[in-house]
Protein backbone atom coordinates (compact mmCIF):
# COMPACT_ATOMS: atom_id res chain seq x y z
CA UNK A 1 0.00 0.00 0.00
CA UNK A 2 0.90 3.41 -0.45
CA UNK A 3 3.58 4.93 1.78
CA UNK A 4 4.29 1.81 3.39
CA UNK A 5 8.07 0.15 2.82
CA UNK A 6 7.87 -3.96 1.37
CA UNK A 7 10.29 -6.09 2.66
CA UNK A 8 12.56 -8.10 0.92
CA UNK A 9 12.20 -12.05 0.81
CA UNK A 10 15.68 -11.69 2.95
CA UNK A 11 14.27 -9.44 5.95
CA UNK A 12 10.89 -11.29 6.16
CA UNK A 13 12.82 -13.89 6.15
CA UNK A 14 14.65 -12.92 9.15
CA UNK A 15 11.64 -11.74 10.77
CA UNK A 16 10.52 -14.68 10.67
CA UNK A 17 13.63 -17.00 11.97
CA UNK A 18 13.07 -14.13 14.80
CA UNK A 19 10.03 -15.66 16.49
CA UNK A 20 7.00 -14.10 13.97
CA UNK A 21 5.04 -14.36 17.00
CA UNK A 22 3.35 -10.46 17.65
CA UNK A 23 4.13 -6.95 16.30
CA UNK A 24 6.20 -6.31 19.08
CA UNK A 25 8.42 -8.80 18.28
CA UNK A 26 8.80 -8.11 14.92
CA UNK A 27 11.77 -5.39 15.29
CA UNK A 28 9.26 -2.73 14.50
CA UNK A 29 7.21 -3.88 11.39
CA UNK A 30 3.63 -3.63 11.20
CA UNK A 31 3.46 -7.24 11.12
CA UNK A 32 1.94 -10.23 12.77
CA UNK A 33 2.20 -13.48 11.12
CA UNK A 34 0.64 -15.17 14.44
CA UNK A 35 -2.77 -14.75 13.17
CA UNK A 36 -4.49 -15.42 10.35
CA UNK A 37 -6.04 -11.88 9.42
CA UNK A 38 -1.99 -10.84 10.14
CA UNK A 39 -0.63 -13.16 7.82
CA UNK A 40 -2.90 -12.62 5.10
CA UNK A 41 -2.26 -9.12 5.32
CA UNK A 42 1.36 -9.16 5.46
CA UNK A 43 1.42 -11.26 2.30
CA UNK A 44 -0.94 -9.07 0.50
CA UNK A 45 1.26 -5.77 1.20
CA UNK A 46 4.50 -7.92 0.12
CA UNK A 47 5.17 -7.56 3.86
CA UNK A 48 5.88 -11.59 3.72
CA UNK A 49 6.39 -14.29 1.15
CA UNK A 50 3.41 -17.28 1.19
CA UNK A 51 6.43 -19.59 0.79
CA UNK A 52 8.42 -18.14 3.85
CA UNK A 53 5.23 -18.23 6.01
CA UNK A 54 4.75 -21.84 4.86
CA UNK A 55 7.93 -22.96 5.37
CA UNK A 56 8.06 -21.56 8.98
CA UNK A 57 4.46 -23.49 10.13
CA UNK A 58 6.04 -26.38 8.33
CA UNK A 59 9.40 -26.05 10.69
CA UNK A 60 6.68 -25.94 13.77
CA UNK A 61 4.44 -28.72 12.39
CA UNK A 62 7.61 -31.29 12.43
CA UNK A 63 8.87 -29.79 15.84
CA UNK A 64 5.26 -30.21 17.22
CA UNK A 65 3.00 -32.45 15.74
CA UNK A 66 5.72 -35.86 16.61
CA UNK A 67 4.32 -34.98 20.18
CA UNK A 68 0.72 -33.86 19.86
CA UNK A 69 -0.71 -35.52 16.87
CA UNK A 70 -2.79 -32.85 15.59
CA UNK A 71 -2.33 -33.85 11.66
CA UNK A 72 -2.73 -37.20 10.05
CA UNK A 73 -1.86 -36.59 6.86
CA UNK A 74 0.41 -33.91 5.23
CA UNK A 75 0.69 -32.65 1.83
CA UNK A 76 3.66 -30.22 1.94
CA UNK A 77 4.19 -30.24 -1.84
CA UNK A 78 1.09 -29.44 -3.04
CA UNK A 79 0.91 -26.59 0.01
CA UNK A 80 4.38 -25.63 -1.74
CA UNK A 81 3.14 -25.22 -4.86
CA UNK A 82 0.10 -23.43 -3.62
CA UNK A 83 2.15 -20.79 -1.80
CA UNK A 84 4.52 -20.35 -4.93
CA UNK A 85 1.19 -19.53 -6.74
CA UNK A 86 0.33 -16.74 -4.32
CA UNK A 87 3.70 -15.31 -4.30
CA UNK A 88 3.40 -15.07 -8.47
CA UNK A 89 -0.01 -13.40 -8.32
CA UNK A 90 1.03 -10.83 -5.26
CA UNK A 91 3.96 -9.93 -7.95
CA UNK A 92 1.73 -9.33 -10.32
CA UNK A 93 -0.22 -7.27 -8.49
CA UNK A 94 -3.23 -9.31 -8.33
CA UNK A 95 -5.17 -10.25 -5.06
CA UNK A 96 -4.81 -13.91 -4.08
CA UNK A 97 -8.10 -13.00 -1.53
CA UNK A 98 -8.23 -12.63 2.43
CA UNK A 99 -6.98 -15.12 3.04
CA UNK A 100 -4.13 -14.74 1.20
CA UNK A 101 -1.19 -16.98 1.99
CA UNK A 102 -2.64 -18.75 5.31
CA UNK A 103 -2.04 -22.21 6.66
CA UNK A 104 -4.69 -23.90 6.96
CA UNK A 105 -5.84 -27.38 8.58
CA UNK A 106 -8.72 -29.12 7.61
CA UNK A 107 -10.78 -31.66 9.89
CA UNK A 108 -11.01 -35.47 8.58
CA UNK A 109 -14.47 -35.20 8.51
CA UNK A 110 -14.10 -32.73 5.63
CA UNK A 111 -13.30 -33.28 2.14
CA UNK A 112 -10.35 -31.58 0.21
CA UNK A 113 -9.48 -32.10 -2.93
CA UNK A 114 -6.50 -34.25 -3.20
CA UNK A 115 -6.47 -35.66 0.28
CA UNK A 116 -8.15 -38.69 1.47
CA UNK A 117 -11.05 -38.79 4.11
CA UNK A 118 -10.92 -41.36 6.61
CA UNK A 119 -13.42 -40.15 9.03
CA UNK A 120 -10.93 -41.40 12.15
CA UNK A 121 -11.65 -45.10 11.03
CA UNK A 122 -9.66 -47.90 9.70
CA UNK A 123 -12.75 -48.61 7.91
CA UNK A 124 -11.73 -45.86 5.27
CA UNK A 125 -8.03 -45.05 6.20
CA UNK A 126 -5.63 -46.26 3.00
CA UNK A 127 -8.57 -44.99 0.71
CA UNK A 128 -7.52 -42.62 -2.05
CA UNK A 129 -7.74 -39.03 -2.30
CA UNK A 130 -11.11 -37.41 -2.78
CA UNK A 131 -11.67 -35.02 -6.31
CA UNK A 132 -13.74 -32.33 -4.79
CA UNK A 133 -13.87 -30.28 -1.87
CA UNK A 134 -16.71 -29.41 0.23
CA UNK A 135 -17.96 -25.87 -0.87
CA UNK A 136 -17.14 -24.26 2.42
CA UNK A 137 -13.59 -25.79 1.87
CA UNK A 138 -13.81 -24.71 -1.91
CA UNK A 139 -14.36 -21.23 -0.65
CA UNK A 140 -11.92 -20.89 2.02
CA UNK A 141 -9.35 -22.56 -1.05
CA UNK A 142 -10.18 -19.87 -3.62
CA UNK A 143 -10.07 -17.00 -0.48
CA UNK A 144 -6.22 -17.94 -0.88
CA UNK A 145 -5.72 -20.30 1.98
CA UNK A 146 -2.57 -22.53 1.64
CA UNK A 147 -4.21 -25.99 2.82
CA UNK A 148 -1.65 -28.23 5.00
CA UNK A 149 -3.62 -31.47 5.28
CA UNK A 150 -6.11 -33.25 7.51
CA UNK A 151 -6.25 -32.85 11.42
CA UNK A 152 -7.42 -35.45 13.72
CA UNK A 153 -10.44 -36.52 15.22
CA UNK A 154 -12.55 -39.36 16.44
CA UNK A 155 -14.10 -42.27 14.52
CA UNK A 156 -17.18 -40.70 12.62
CA UNK A 157 -16.49 -37.51 14.95
CA UNK A 158 -18.48 -39.31 18.17
CA UNK A 159 -16.19 -38.81 21.02
CA UNK A 160 -15.87 -35.75 23.79
CA UNK A 161 -11.42 -36.65 22.70
CA UNK A 162 -9.64 -36.72 20.24
CA UNK A 163 -8.14 -41.17 19.90
CA UNK A 164 -9.18 -43.79 17.23
CA UNK A 165 -7.91 -47.25 16.47
CA UNK A 166 -7.04 -45.32 12.73
CA UNK A 167 -4.64 -42.47 14.28
CA UNK A 168 -4.28 -42.78 18.19
CA UNK A 169 -3.57 -39.89 20.26
CA UNK A 170 -3.86 -36.55 19.84
CA UNK A 171 -3.12 -34.64 22.90
CA UNK A 172 -3.88 -30.82 24.49
CA UNK A 173 -0.69 -28.50 24.29
CA UNK A 174 -1.94 -26.82 27.81
CA UNK A 175 -0.88 -30.44 29.10
CA UNK A 176 0.51 -33.27 26.83
CA UNK A 177 -1.39 -35.67 29.11
CA UNK A 178 -4.76 -33.98 28.65
CA UNK A 179 -7.09 -33.68 25.67
CA UNK A 180 -7.77 -31.07 23.58
CA UNK A 181 -11.43 -32.14 23.50
CA UNK A 182 -13.72 -33.49 20.11
CA UNK A 183 -14.43 -34.21 17.73
CA UNK A 184 -12.43 -31.69 16.26
CA UNK A 185 -9.15 -32.15 18.70
CA UNK A 186 -7.07 -32.32 15.72
CA UNK A 187 -7.53 -28.54 14.72
CA UNK A 188 -7.64 -27.22 18.48
CA UNK A 189 -4.43 -29.25 19.48
CA UNK A 190 -3.02 -27.89 15.87
CA UNK A 191 -3.89 -23.72 16.18
CA UNK A 192 -3.60 -23.83 20.23
CA UNK A 193 0.13 -25.22 19.52
CA UNK A 194 0.55 -22.83 16.36
CA UNK A 195 1.14 -25.04 14.03
CA UNK A 196 -1.37 -23.40 11.73
CA UNK A 197 -3.51 -20.37 12.54
CA UNK A 198 -6.85 -21.29 11.69
CA UNK A 199 -8.34 -24.70 10.99
CA UNK A 200 -11.85 -26.54 10.29
CA UNK A 201 -14.25 -28.04 12.49
CA UNK A 202 -17.34 -29.69 12.74
CA UNK A 203 -19.81 -29.04 15.58
CA UNK A 204 -22.83 -31.53 15.68
CA UNK A 205 -23.39 -31.57 19.19
CA UNK A 206 -20.38 -29.16 20.90
CA UNK A 207 -17.30 -30.61 18.28
CA UNK A 208 -16.19 -27.47 18.10
CA UNK A 209 -16.98 -25.43 21.36
CA UNK A 210 -15.73 -28.32 23.12
CA UNK A 211 -11.96 -28.11 21.91
CA UNK A 212 -12.23 -24.74 21.92
CA UNK A 213 -12.52 -24.23 25.88
CA UNK A 214 -10.08 -27.05 25.93
CA UNK A 215 -7.38 -25.74 24.56
CA UNK A 216 -8.01 -21.41 24.52
CA UNK A 217 -9.37 -20.99 21.37
CA UNK A 218 -12.36 -19.29 19.57
CA UNK A 219 -14.71 -21.93 18.24
CA UNK A 220 -18.29 -20.58 16.56
CA UNK A 221 -20.97 -22.81 15.71
CA UNK A 222 -22.87 -20.52 13.16
CA UNK A 223 -26.66 -20.86 12.45
CA UNK A 224 -27.58 -24.28 10.89
CA UNK A 225 -27.20 -23.49 7.24
CA UNK A 226 -25.34 -20.50 7.31
CA UNK A 227 -22.39 -22.47 5.89
CA UNK A 228 -24.04 -24.88 3.33
CA UNK A 229 -23.11 -28.66 3.91
CA UNK A 230 -22.23 -31.36 0.26
CA UNK A 231 -24.42 -33.54 2.53
CA UNK A 232 -27.73 -32.60 4.27
CA UNK A 233 -27.30 -32.83 8.45
CA UNK A 234 -30.44 -31.86 10.69
CA UNK A 235 -28.25 -30.84 13.63
CA UNK A 236 -24.43 -30.36 12.13
CA UNK A 237 -22.49 -27.49 11.09
CA UNK A 238 -19.27 -26.58 9.55
CA UNK A 239 -16.94 -23.56 11.49
CA UNK A 240 -13.55 -23.18 12.46
CA UNK A 241 -11.58 -22.75 15.43
CA UNK A 242 -9.27 -19.68 15.46
CA UNK A 243 -7.21 -17.85 17.88
CA UNK A 244 -8.64 -14.51 17.89
CA UNK A 245 -12.64 -12.81 16.92
CA UNK A 246 -11.20 -11.56 13.68
CA UNK A 247 -9.72 -14.63 12.26
CA UNK A 248 -13.23 -16.18 13.08
CA UNK A 249 -15.32 -13.57 11.24
CA UNK A 250 -13.24 -13.24 8.48
CA UNK A 251 -13.37 -17.56 7.86
CA UNK A 252 -17.43 -17.09 8.71
CA UNK A 253 -17.67 -14.37 5.25
CA UNK A 254 -15.88 -16.42 3.10
CA UNK A 255 -16.85 -19.87 4.37
CA UNK A 256 -20.44 -19.01 4.49
CA UNK A 257 -23.58 -19.11 1.86
CA UNK A 258 -25.86 -21.60 0.32
CA UNK A 259 -24.93 -25.47 -1.21
CA UNK A 260 -27.24 -26.97 -3.51
CA UNK A 261 -27.30 -29.68 -2.12
CA UNK A 262 -28.29 -28.82 1.49
CA UNK A 263 -32.32 -27.92 1.34
CA UNK A 264 -31.39 -26.73 5.24
CA UNK A 265 -28.81 -23.43 4.11
CA UNK A 266 -29.57 -20.05 4.26
CA UNK A 267 -29.33 -17.60 1.29
CA UNK A 268 -26.04 -15.36 1.28
CA UNK A 269 -25.66 -13.03 4.83
CA UNK A 270 -26.28 -9.28 4.53
CA UNK A 271 -24.08 -8.36 6.61
CA UNK A 272 -19.91 -8.53 6.28
CA UNK A 273 -19.35 -10.17 10.08
CA UNK A 274 -15.85 -8.63 10.21
CA UNK A 275 -17.45 -5.22 10.09
CA UNK A 276 -20.22 -6.00 12.32
CA UNK A 277 -18.11 -7.40 14.67
CA UNK A 278 -16.46 -4.35 15.65
CA UNK A 279 -19.75 -2.07 15.20
CA UNK A 280 -22.88 -3.70 15.93
CA UNK A 281 -24.93 -2.32 18.85
CA UNK A 282 -25.46 -4.78 21.38
CA UNK A 283 -26.76 -2.17 24.62
CA UNK A 284 -29.76 -3.38 26.12
CA UNK A 285 -30.25 -7.15 24.79
CA UNK A 286 -31.45 -9.09 27.18
CA UNK A 287 -28.57 -11.95 28.68
CA UNK A 288 -29.35 -14.78 31.24
CA UNK A 289 -26.86 -16.95 33.10
CA UNK A 290 -27.75 -20.92 33.52
CA UNK A 291 -24.89 -23.25 35.63
CA UNK A 292 -26.22 -26.34 34.31
CA UNK A 293 -29.38 -26.13 32.39
CA UNK A 294 -31.35 -27.85 35.03
CA UNK A 295 -29.46 -30.89 35.34
CA UNK A 296 -26.59 -31.70 34.29
CA UNK A 297 -23.36 -32.42 36.67
CA UNK A 298 -20.80 -29.55 36.23
CA UNK A 299 -17.60 -28.61 37.97
CA UNK A 300 -17.44 -25.91 40.30
CA UNK A 301 -14.64 -24.08 38.49
CA UNK A 302 -15.94 -24.31 35.41
CA UNK A 303 -18.95 -22.50 36.41
CA UNK A 304 -17.28 -19.80 38.96
CA UNK A 305 -15.21 -18.65 35.78
CA UNK A 306 -17.70 -18.70 33.22
CA UNK A 307 -20.27 -16.88 35.48
CA UNK A 308 -17.92 -14.24 36.22
CA UNK A 309 -16.67 -13.65 32.70
CA UNK A 310 -20.57 -13.59 31.76
CA UNK A 311 -21.44 -10.89 34.56
CA UNK A 312 -18.05 -8.71 33.32
CA UNK A 313 -18.75 -9.33 29.79
CA UNK A 314 -22.63 -8.03 30.17
CA UNK A 315 -21.44 -5.24 32.19
CA UNK A 316 -18.55 -4.29 29.15
CA UNK A 317 -21.18 -4.98 26.60
CA UNK A 318 -24.04 -3.08 28.73
CA UNK A 319 -26.51 -5.66 28.15
CA UNK A 320 -29.38 -6.47 30.38
CA UNK A 321 -28.89 -8.90 32.81
CA UNK A 322 -32.28 -10.89 33.21
CA UNK A 323 -32.67 -13.38 36.15
CA UNK A 324 -34.17 -16.01 33.82
CA UNK A 325 -32.53 -19.41 34.13
CA UNK A 326 -32.71 -22.00 31.34
CA UNK A 327 -33.24 -25.29 32.36
CA UNK A 328 -33.98 -28.47 29.93
CA UNK A 329 -34.71 -32.27 29.40
CA UNK A 330 -31.49 -34.50 28.56
CA UNK A 331 -30.79 -34.18 25.34
CA UNK A 332 -27.83 -36.70 25.27
CA UNK A 333 -29.95 -40.22 24.08
CA UNK A 334 -31.77 -38.13 21.97
CA UNK A 335 -28.52 -37.29 19.94
CA UNK A 336 -27.72 -40.64 19.98
CA UNK A 337 -30.45 -41.47 17.44
CA UNK A 338 -29.36 -38.09 15.41
CA UNK A 339 -25.98 -39.16 14.95
CA UNK A 340 -25.59 -42.81 15.41
CA UNK A 341 -28.55 -43.99 13.45
CA UNK A 342 -27.39 -42.22 10.45
CA UNK A 343 -23.39 -43.44 10.65
CA UNK A 344 -24.52 -46.59 10.91
CA UNK A 345 -26.98 -46.82 8.08
CA UNK A 346 -24.33 -44.67 5.86
CA UNK A 347 -22.47 -48.09 6.71
CA UNK A 348 -25.14 -50.39 5.62
CA UNK A 349 -25.49 -48.97 2.46
CA UNK A 350 -22.13 -49.28 1.58
CA UNK A 351 -21.51 -53.15 2.81
CA UNK A 352 -19.33 -52.20 6.15
CA UNK A 353 -21.62 -53.17 8.46
CA UNK A 354 -21.86 -55.57 10.15
CA UNK A 355 -19.45 -57.64 7.94
CA UNK A 356 -16.64 -55.05 9.09
CA UNK A 357 -18.02 -54.40 12.54
CA UNK A 358 -14.85 -55.18 14.03
CA UNK A 359 -12.94 -52.72 12.85
CA UNK A 360 -14.65 -50.03 14.65
CA UNK A 361 -13.42 -49.11 18.05
CA UNK A 362 -15.57 -51.38 20.71
CA UNK A 363 -17.40 -47.85 21.83
CA UNK A 364 -18.54 -47.06 18.55
CA UNK A 365 -19.56 -50.56 17.63
CA UNK A 366 -21.52 -51.21 20.74
CA UNK A 367 -23.51 -48.32 20.27
CA UNK A 368 -24.29 -49.21 16.88
CA UNK A 369 -25.19 -52.57 17.81
CA UNK A 370 -27.83 -50.81 20.67
CA UNK A 371 -29.22 -48.95 17.85
CA UNK A 372 -29.53 -51.18 14.67
CA UNK A 373 -32.98 -51.90 15.11
CA UNK A 374 -34.44 -48.87 16.79
CA UNK A 375 -38.54 -49.27 17.30
CA UNK A 376 -40.99 -47.08 15.65
CA UNK A 377 -41.63 -45.67 20.05
CA UNK A 378 -37.76 -45.05 20.47
CA UNK A 379 -37.82 -43.16 17.04
CA UNK A 380 -40.97 -41.01 18.15
CA UNK A 381 -39.81 -40.84 21.81
CA UNK A 382 -36.65 -39.31 20.59
CA UNK A 383 -38.18 -37.39 18.16
CA UNK A 384 -40.79 -35.91 20.90
CA UNK A 385 -37.87 -35.24 22.60
CA UNK A 386 -36.25 -32.72 20.61
CA UNK A 387 -39.86 -30.75 19.64
CA UNK A 388 -39.80 -30.48 23.82
CA UNK A 389 -36.18 -28.83 24.13
CA UNK A 390 -37.07 -26.86 20.68
CA UNK A 391 -40.12 -25.36 22.67
CA UNK A 392 -38.35 -24.79 25.86
CA UNK A 393 -35.94 -23.43 24.07
CA UNK A 394 -37.77 -20.91 21.95
CA UNK A 395 -39.85 -20.11 25.15
CA UNK A 396 -36.84 -19.00 26.77
CA UNK A 397 -35.33 -16.96 23.44
CA UNK A 398 -38.94 -15.11 23.17
CA UNK A 399 -37.70 -13.18 26.29
CA UNK A 400 -34.08 -13.01 26.34
CA UNK A 401 -31.48 -12.65 23.83
CA UNK A 402 -28.74 -13.75 24.87
CA UNK A 403 -27.74 -17.20 26.84
CA UNK A 404 -24.70 -17.66 28.46
CA UNK A 405 -23.37 -21.14 30.08
CA UNK A 406 -20.15 -22.90 30.84
CA UNK A 407 -18.83 -24.91 27.84
CA UNK A 408 -17.74 -27.77 29.26
CA UNK A 409 -19.17 -29.78 32.17
CA UNK A 410 -15.44 -30.55 33.43
CA UNK A 411 -11.93 -28.78 33.25
CA UNK A 412 -10.40 -31.43 31.53
CA UNK A 413 -10.34 -35.10 30.02
CA UNK A 414 -7.06 -38.00 30.26
CA UNK A 415 -5.93 -37.98 26.63
CA UNK A 416 -6.76 -41.40 26.42
CA UNK A 417 -10.00 -41.21 27.66
CA UNK A 418 -12.16 -41.83 29.42
CA UNK A 419 -14.77 -39.01 30.40
CA UNK A 420 -15.38 -39.50 34.38
CA UNK A 421 -18.10 -41.39 35.21
CA UNK A 422 -18.54 -38.60 38.02
CA UNK A 423 -18.23 -35.18 37.77
CA UNK A 424 -19.00 -32.89 40.50
CA UNK A 425 -19.94 -35.71 42.68
CA UNK A 426 -22.70 -36.93 40.48
CA UNK A 427 -23.82 -39.76 37.76
CA UNK A 428 -22.68 -38.01 34.58
CA UNK A 429 -22.63 -41.26 32.22
CA UNK A 430 -25.84 -39.88 30.89
CA UNK A 431 -24.30 -36.42 29.88
CA UNK A 432 -20.76 -36.26 28.93
CA UNK A 433 -18.86 -33.43 28.82
CA UNK A 434 -20.80 -31.99 26.59
CA UNK A 435 -24.34 -31.74 27.64
CA UNK A 436 -24.42 -27.71 28.02
CA UNK A 437 -24.14 -27.39 23.95
CA UNK A 438 -26.50 -30.06 22.16
CA UNK A 439 -29.32 -27.20 22.51
CA UNK A 440 -27.76 -25.23 19.88
CA UNK A 441 -27.68 -27.76 17.77
CA UNK A 442 -31.05 -29.20 18.00
CA UNK A 443 -32.48 -25.38 17.97
CA UNK A 444 -30.46 -24.57 15.58
CA UNK A 445 -29.14 -21.69 17.36
CA UNK A 446 -25.22 -19.64 16.72
CA UNK A 447 -23.11 -20.32 19.41
CA UNK A 448 -19.44 -19.39 20.38
CA UNK A 449 -16.96 -20.47 22.75
CA UNK A 450 -14.33 -18.13 24.32
CA UNK A 451 -11.79 -18.08 26.78
CA UNK A 452 -13.00 -17.42 30.34
CA UNK A 453 -10.01 -17.93 32.25
CA UNK A 454 -8.39 -20.86 33.70
CA UNK A 455 -8.61 -23.44 36.10
CA UNK A 456 -6.48 -24.14 39.83
CA UNK A 457 -3.89 -25.46 37.49
CA UNK A 458 -3.74 -23.43 34.30
CA UNK A 459 -5.98 -25.13 32.58
CA UNK A 460 -8.31 -23.10 30.45
CA UNK A 461 -11.75 -22.77 30.71
CA UNK A 462 -14.50 -21.36 28.28
CA UNK A 463 -17.53 -19.50 28.27
CA UNK A 464 -20.38 -20.48 25.52
CA UNK A 465 -22.34 -17.34 23.89
CA UNK A 466 -25.73 -18.57 22.87
CA UNK A 467 -27.91 -16.08 20.79
CA UNK A 468 -31.23 -16.11 18.93
CA UNK A 469 -31.29 -18.30 15.61
CA UNK A 470 -29.57 -16.18 12.67
CA UNK A 471 -28.20 -13.37 14.95
CA UNK A 472 -24.63 -14.91 14.45
CA UNK A 473 -23.65 -11.09 14.06
CA UNK A 474 -24.58 -10.55 17.69
CA UNK A 475 -22.33 -13.60 18.95
CA UNK A 476 -19.38 -12.36 17.03
CA UNK A 477 -19.93 -8.78 18.76
CA UNK A 478 -19.90 -9.93 22.05
CA UNK A 479 -17.04 -12.18 21.46
CA UNK A 480 -14.99 -9.42 20.40
CA UNK A 481 -15.90 -7.45 23.08
CA UNK A 482 -14.92 -9.74 25.54
CA UNK A 483 -11.70 -10.18 23.72
CA UNK A 484 -11.31 -6.73 23.56
CA UNK A 485 -12.30 -6.60 27.74
CA UNK A 486 -10.00 -9.54 28.82
CA UNK A 487 -7.78 -10.55 26.21
CA UNK A 488 -6.28 -14.46 26.11
CA UNK A 489 -3.14 -15.68 25.20
CA UNK A 490 -3.18 -16.92 21.52
CA UNK A 491 -1.11 -20.02 22.39
CA UNK A 492 -0.59 -22.61 24.52
CA UNK A 493 2.05 -21.73 26.91
CA UNK A 494 5.35 -23.73 25.56
CA UNK A 495 4.05 -23.22 21.99
CA UNK A 496 4.16 -19.02 21.72
CA UNK A 497 7.89 -18.52 20.54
Amino acid sequence: MAGEKLLSRREAAQLLAAGGTVASRLKGASMDLTTACGIAEAVRRRRASAVEVLDHYIKRIEKYNPKLNAFVFLDVDSARKRAREIDEAVRRGEDPGPLAGVPFGIKDLDDCAGMPTSKGSLLYKGRPPVAADFPHIGRIRRAGAVMLGKTAAPEFGLASITSSRAWGVTRNPWNPAMSPGGSSGGTSAGVAAGMFPLGSGTDGGGSIRSPAAFTGLVGLKPSHGRIGRAVVSDISCHGCLSLTVRDTARYLDIAAGPSLNDRTSLPPSTVKYEQVMETLQVAGLKAAWSSDFGFIPTETECIENAKKAAEKLAAAAKLKWVDKEFKSIDPVPTWGFSTITRDLGDLELEGLWPSKADLLTDRIRQRMENLRAPTPLALSRAEQTRRTIEEQAAKFFEEVDILFSPVTTLVSIPAEGPVPATIAGRDARSTGAEAHLMMANFCWLPAISVPAGFSSTGFPIGLQIVCRRWRDDVALRLARIWEQTQPWPLRAPEYRA
